[in-house]
């Protein structure tokens, strides 16, 4: 039971503000627990649903477009501890603030925050806040809630896999003392296509296969400058990164009419209506054709 279940706890004490954890895991359960990253994107996304839902009773003069936006941004920010977002301020100020690749291991150590690293958070939180406020009152909010944070985790599981780590020692590197698990990290690729393709079908999985592509350019870009690894503050970069430019490209797909090979219908049509006291009526992208 603990092969199995000490790297989810390992991925919920790491990924979430969760008082769990193993007592002494082993390198190879920290290492394996990025198999688990997608599983703890959904339960995000389930806390995410579960705040829609309630915001959606209240009354109608209540402005919940803006408000449920802000709130979904501050929930993904709590529930990991502003990790992701302190990895993503580092990350930009290193990137941008040094010139070469000691100096930019060294901004990532320094916990003063530049004007880099300021721009760069904004401009993120920016575009998830907008993608945000125009998907909140569609038909595709719920799935597109729970799919968006499966994405983001599941890069950060490509990039551990994908890349060497970029310190000696550093919160990643029990990730690479382990060994590199790639049957872990085969699951993870799996559990979120499946996710994807239930949810959104095809638009779910031409986003999870343009994150991952994005994705793999942060790494090699931000690999050759800190002299051919990654750091811990690379992985919560891209996480924030990812969760932008997913919601981003979620509005651009549902923004349109799809064309009549791609409306099809989708798993999430014979699931959701069943659940239809939990998820709106789902048509057009969202159901089967008859």
């Amino acid at each position: 039971m603990r092969y199995l279940f000490a790297p989810l706890l390992v991925a919920l004490s790491f990924l979430t503000l969760l008082p769990v954890g193993v007592a002494n895991p082993t390198d190879a359960e920290i290492s394996r627990s990025r198999g688990w990253y997608p599983f703890v994107g959904l339960l995000y996304g389930l806390v995410l649903v579960i705040l829609v839902i309630v915001l959606g009773s209240l009354p109608d003069a209540f402005p919940r477009p803006l408000l449920t936006a802000a709130l979904i941004l501050t929930a993904l920010a709590l529930l990991n501890r502003f990790l992701h977002l302190d990895g993503l301020m580092d990350f930009c100020d290193a990137m941008w603030g040094g010139r070469t690749v000691e100096r930019r291991l060294e901004i990532m150590r320094d916990s003063r925050v530049g004007s880099f690293a300021v721009a760069g958070c904004f401009c993120v939180l920016l575009i998830k806040f907008a993608a945000l406020s125009s998907l909140v009152m569609t038909q595709a909010v719920a799935v597109v809630l729970l799919s968006f944070p499966i994405i983001s985790r599941w890069s950060m599981t490509l990039l551990l896999t994908a890349f060497p780590y970029g310190r000696q020692q550093g919160i990643g590197s029990a990730f690479f003392a382990g060994g590199r698990p790639w049957l872990a990290t085969a699951l993870a690729l799996l559990s979120t296509a499946a996710v994807c393709w239930l949810c959104l079908g095809v638009v779910g999985v031409s986003v999870l296969a343009a994150s991952s592509l994005l994705a793999l350019a942060l790494g090699f870009w931000a690999a050759r400058r800190l002299g051919g690894g990654l750091t811990g503050d690379c992985y919560g970069a891209t996480n924030e990164i990812v969760e932008a430019f997913s919601l981003a490209c979620f509005v651009a797909w549902l923004g349109f009419d799809p064309p009549d090979y791609l409306d099809a219908g989708y798993g999430a049509a014979i699931v959701f209506k069943y659940l239809s006291w939990l998820f709106p009526p789902l048509g057009g992208w969202f159901s089967y054709s008859p």
